[in-house]
């Protein structure tokens, strides 16, 4: 062999080996979803961003170049750093569990059987009725629930909270603030099955300016600073 063809072999070597170990770091952090990987968890993330109207390319589980421009029009939307990567944080926001998640132990029962979606639902409490009482957290957490059984919403409590232009929290960025234990009960009260809405789809603060539209709603309930309607 000569040696222009042993340094030709040293260099495919140490390529492949560089390749292996890198393949083998992402499988290990199972985390990480980025430009150029495929499968089933990418198309899970199509699928997602698509029925929030943030990727109209095919479901065909390939992250390409439609799918990190979705991934980063999303994060600038949430409040996430743009990166046009989907790790933990992005997957939380998506409402897709993380491996750890996957092994936690379920703490409710429903439309709810994870605790990032428990999480994600005081973040939603957090930002839309942080100054309310507790009831009225809990109510403004059930609306979330309910609407998720409900045919004319998404069916996840991710995919109702992220519907683009529902809540003034998740536009500006108040759903990201830090959690209270108060909300993290909240949260936990409504997946429970305690609804003080009396089955709202709807809830809004009349004092504030809002869309003539909602008032063609029928109010239910009033708790705190909130109406709730169907």
């Amino acid at each position: 062999m000569t040696s222009l063809r042993v340094v030709r072999f040293i260099l495919v070597t140490l390529v492949l080996l560089i390749l292996l170990s890198f393949g083998l770091s992402a499988r290990a952090q199972n985390l990480l979803l980025h430009w150029g990987v495929s499968g089933g968890e990418v198309a899970q993330v199509q699928q997602r961003l698509a029925s929030w109207g943030y990727y109209d390319g095919p479901v065909d589980g390939v992250f390409g170049n439609a799918t990190a421009d979705a991934v980063r029009t999303f994060q600038w939307k949430n409040g996430i750093a743009v990166d046009g990567l989907v790790g933990p944080e992005t997957r939380e926001a998506l409402g897709i569990q993380t491996a750890a998640a996957q092994e936690a132990p379920a703490v409710s029962r429903g439309a709810v059987s994870d605790r990032d979606s428990v999480t994600l639902l005081a973040r939603l409490i957090m930002g839309e009725a942080a100054d309310e009482p507790f009831e009225g957290k809990v109510a403004v957490g059930a609306v979330i629930l309910n609407r998720t059984q409900n045919a004319s919403f998404p069916h996840t409590i991710a995919g109702v909270i992220f519907q683009p232009g529902e809540f003034e929290s998740v536009e500006n960025g108040q759903v990201w603030r830090e959690l209270s234990t108060e909300a993290v009960r909240a949260a936990e009260s409504a997946v429970s099955g305690w609804d003080p809405s009396g089955g709202a789809l709807f809830f809004w603060n009349p004092a504030k300016p809002v869309s003539a539209w909602i008032w063609s709603r029928q109010i239910i309930s009033q708790i705190g600073n909130h109406v709730f309607a169907l």
